[in-house]
């Protein structure tokens, strides 16, 4: 049942408003290392903060923007290793109840070994992702009826762990498949790093999207060179995800990558602090059309269980024009199996051509985690564009899916994808295998 259009500015006019008092009365979401709700008498349990760190999500060893977050460390170790991920949200709160272990938990232990990430060794790892959706989404899903290799992921990396003094690291990732045209620096110039290069055959092509060095001191880190935004809940790698496609707000409004500086500082045990500046939106070791813009924000702790960031990016954003761009994010952990996030984006851009561009989203997430096997979760999404302002679209879409992890290294995504464009599939359905090594 469609909403009318009065019901829908009215139920927006309350969330955005209920949104924007959480910016001056902030909640926890640990950045880098998202601080997310320990619950009362679990946070000095190491194994607890292992599984909680990979809860819900089908993480896996290293995955491209988790580093910081595997293991999910004590605050001291916490705050030396922020810059190691590459996203500011983490949600973590799917916890069962008994043993304390996610349903999503990373394929390595410290039993297994292959997590240990000892303070100057280096890792090697990856994962592949196949998967078949029945109808394109517009967003990533784009090659319909076909069983597509998505991802086949390598990296390298070697932590910066500032604890006893200065540290340095570096991470390096190449991917293949179907994704790289979403994942590739298109913000850059045809032809410069993998963007337009020839690296791309038909659907297929090759991405290069991290490629940077970083340092660290006590609780302060630096990241330069080439790497992922912070200003997203969605990621580009897929087994950093709960879901087998992204949102409209992740494709539409977000950026993916950076090229620049980024520095994060731990204030406090549930408070860190991001800033830094970049060459525009999207871009790989390239500058376009003058893209020059800042890159910073904030995560903190409100209460055991809820979590806020809010992260912008503002000034020239290259080839999407001047302006102004924010995320913020609320993640509630409602019970031990039971987890909330909220978050709603915003950006308003003055094109190169004379246009404008305003986007606004609303996306929300409930994920509920049944046992170590099973978890079951539903997005909820509503995206308004107006272009000159001129009300262009607005559109709603619902997704529902269920994790299922048959082994530790392993997770199969079946999901629906409920849409209200009419431009795309009105229900596609879809599929992927994800295996981490």
């Amino acid at each position: 049942m469609m909403a009318t259009p009065t019901t829908r500015w009215i139920l927006t006019g309350i969330v955005v408003l209920w949104g924007s008092s959480l910016v001056t009365k902030p909640t926890d979401s640990g950045g880098q290392q998202v601080l997310a709700a320990i619950p009362e008498g679990l946070a000095e349990i190491p194994e607890f903060h292992k599984s909680f760190a990979t809860a819900k999500q089908p993480l896996v060893r290293k995955s491209a923007e988790v580093q910081a977050y595997e293991g999910f460390e004590k605050p001291k170790n916490r705050k030396t290793q922020l810059a190691a991920s590459e996203s500011v949200v983490r949600t973590s709160h799917l916890v069962d109840c008994q043993s304390c272990e996610s349903v999503l938990e990373s394929a390595c232990d410290s039993a297994t070994g292959c997590c240990s990430s000892k303070a100057g060794g280096i890792d090697f790892g990856g994962w592949v992702q196949m998967g078949y959706h029945s109808g394109s989404d517009g967003v990533f899903n784009d090659e319909p009826d076909n069983f597509n290799l998505h991802q086949t992921w390598l990296y390298a990396e070697k932590v910066a762990d500032g604890r006893n003094g200065l540290g340095f690291g570096f991470r390096a990732d190449v991917m293949y498949g179907t994704d790289a045209d979403d994942t590739d620096s298109d913000g850059n110039k045809p032809g410069n790093w993998d963007y337009q290069n020839g690296f791309d055959h038909g659907p297929y092509g090759f991405a290069l999207p991290q490629l940077y060095v970083e340092m660290a001191k006590g609780d302060f880190s630096l990241k330069v060179g080439h790497f992922f935004t912070i200003m997203r809940y969605e990621r580009v790698t897929s087994p950093d995800n709960f879901f087998y496609s992204r949102s409209k707000a992740m494709d539409w409004i977000e950026p993916r990558t950076h090229t620049g500086a980024l520095g994060t500082y731990a204030m406090s045990d549930d408070t860190n602090i991001y800033a830094g500046w970049t060459l525009g939106w999207d871009t790989g070791f390239d500058q376009r059309d003058g893209g020059s813009n800042f890159l910073g924000g904030f995560s903190t702790s409100v209460t055991d269980h809820a979590t806020f960031t809010y992260v912008t990016t503002a000034g020239d954003l290259g080839r999407e024009g001047e302006g102004y761009g924010h995320m913020l994010l609320l993640d509630i952990a409602l019970t031990c199996k039971l987890n909330y996030v909220l978050q709603s984006d915003f950006q308003d851009m003055d094109e190169d051509n004379g246009d404008t561009d305003n986007d606004v989203a609303i996306t929300q997430y409930l994920f509920y985690n049944i046992n170590n096997t099973y978890a079951v979760g539903g997005r909820f999404e509503w995206i308004k564009q107006i272009d000159n302002g001129d009300d262009v679209d607005s559109q709603f879409q619902t997704t529902l899916g269920v994790n299922i992890r048959p082994r530790d290294n392993l997770v199969i995504r079946p999901e629906v994808r409920l849409q209200s464009d009419h431009i795309y599939d009105d229900a596609p359905f879809g599929i992927d295998a994800i295996l981490v090594f």
